[in-house]
């Protein structure tokens, strides 16, 4: 599902951005990655629309809370790095923002009412089911928005669902007619699973550095950086209850469990003491900062990172990035206290040497290996399939009622199915993940099933078919109306 997510992020038009403030509902996680009501401006322009420091941090949001609901709360930074979080955020805006800019062709307007409309009918924004203005100007405190940027992103919001109630395209009979025909298609199939289980390979060390000496300008060490820091612990802060519960008080909207329920002070004790200790340890630091600066304390240490540790949020490896080396960056939090960072030396990628590379070298080779080895018994298979006594003869498979077969996964069976489907041959290899499904279909017929919902489950199937293809096109067409011009790097 994530590699998917990953692969149409561009076309998920209604699941990902126009979802914008749908984890409102669930609750904002307060990973404080990005600070909403940024002075900066914008951070770049397609068409005539601008795409805001702001509307961008909150899409990285929304789609930071959306896969740690799926990683089932134990998404962090580092995989929010490794899955580029921060390019999908801003495809999302890119394409919002070629929207935006054809409804303001078509003149589409949203009136301040409809816009009322729409932030009332956030549940996140509602006590016993109605709008509650003091948890609306909680949650823009929390995540440090002002309003008037906040409804504007919603505005936009309201404005492209608009566009996309002007272009509905609904489906025609005809074409529900074929779909239902591949609905109602059963294939029975002798098939073979091809795994890495089959194979055995060794690592030749003559042809693992030749491998390397071919491309090892694919293996380049991070980008590292050396800092001077001045610690402001926290972990002696001392304070009072009344305090503790003044603070709790003040901020208790920031502490909900995975379902968006807010938690009691003792159950969120850990967090609130931990939070109100930074909070009086806050001028300390700030001391500390100037004092630093001024030559009259010295640097607790001198550390080495590379470029994008999870030691520092995606927020502090940011405004790293736009540093030079001699600058000293305002105190932040940092493994549960504060530090004051200056930047004393920038170490540019270079080639790995073969030692340096050697390990990964080696998995990307024996994985080649493996999947070539793979490929060459898939295809032995398929030249004898209808003498290969290693094959499995399956039920009869339907695209409506998908079942585990054997040696695939229910997600792989499912992945398989939906590519056997949309096969044009009898006979093929189909690759799902790392596996290669040999196939031979040996019989068909016509599924006999009568389910009295299926014609609505076909019509919404086909509508949905048709309106997916034609955002996809329409996307393609804005993608050459309207450029895009970054004004800040790594975009």
């Amino acid at each position: 599902m994530i590699g998917w997510m990953q692969k149409h992020n561009k076309y998920l038009i209604v699941t990902i951005w126009i979802a914008t403030i749908a984890f409102i509902g669930a609750g904002f996680v307060g990973w404080g990655s990005y600070s909403y009501g940024s002075k900066s401006g914008a951070i770049a322009q397609v068409g005539d629309v601008e795409i805001t420091k702001a509307k961008w941090s909150l899409t990285y949001s929304n789609l930071y809370e959306q896969y740690n609901d799926m990683f089932q709360g134990k998404f962090d930074d580092e995989q929010a790095k490794k899955m580029n979080l921060q390019g999908q955020a801003f495809n999302s805006v890119a394409t919002q923002a070629k929207l935006l800019n054809l409804a303001n062709e078509f003149g589409i307007l949203v009136s301040d009412e409809e816009l009322k409309t729409k932030i009332y009918a956030i549940k996140g924004f509602q006590k016993d089911g109605v709008f509650s203005n003091e948890i609306y100007t909680q949650y823009l405190k929390s995540i440090r928005l002002k309003a008037n940027l906040f409804e504007e992103i919603v505005r936009d919001d309201v404005k492209i669902n608009k566009l996309f109630d002007l272009l509905n395209v609904q489906s025609l009979d005809f074409e529900q007619s074929i779909l239902a025909a591949s609905i109602n298609l059963a294939d029975k199939i002798a098939y073979r699973v091809v795994t890495s289980n089959d194979i055995n390979i060794s690592v030749d060390e003559k042809e693992l550095k030749k491998y390397w000496e071919a491309n090892q300008n694919d293996y380049f060490t991070p980008k590292r950086y050396s800092f001077d820091a001045v610690w402001t612990p926290t972990k002696d802060t001392e304070f009072t209850q009344i305090e503790l519960d003044e603070y709790y008080k003040n901020n208790n909207f920031n502490y909900i469990d995975a379902n968006g329920t807010q938690l009691g002070l003792e159950e969120a004790k850990e967090s609130v003491v931990r939070d109100l200790k930074l909070d009086k340890t806050k001028k300390e630091a700030q001391r500390a900062y100037i004092d630093f600066k001024k030559n009259k304390v010295q640097k607790s240490e001198t550390f080495t990172l590379d470029i994008g540790s999870p030691r520092f949020s995606q927020a502090l490896w940011d405004e790293i990035a736009t540093k030079a080396v001699g600058d000293i960056l305002k105190p932040k939090i940092v493994e549960d206290q504060y530090v004051t960072l200056k930047l004393v030396a920038i170490e540019e990628p270079q080639v790995m040497k073969y030692e340096e590379a050697r390990p990964k070298v080696v998995k990307k080779y024996e994985n080649l290996q493996i999947f070539s080895q793979m490929e060459q018994i898939a295809k032995n298979t398929l030249n004898n399939i209808k003498d290969n006594n290693v094959t499995i003869i399956s039920d009869y498979l339907t695209l409506s009622s998908p079942i585990e077969l054997e040696n695939l996964s229910m997600d792989e069976s499912n992945q398989f199915l939906s590519e056997l489907f949309k096969s044009t041959e009898a006979k093929g290899m189909i690759t799902v993940g790392n596996k290669i499904i040999v196939y031979n279909i040996i019989d068909q017929k016509i599924s006999d099933n009568n389910e009295t919902n299926r014609g609505q489950i076909i019509l919404d199937t086909m509508n949905k078919m048709k309106e997916s293809d034609f955002q996809k096109n329409l996307l393609k067409e804005l993608d050459n109306k309207y450029k895009i011009k970054t004004f800040v790097k790594g975009l």
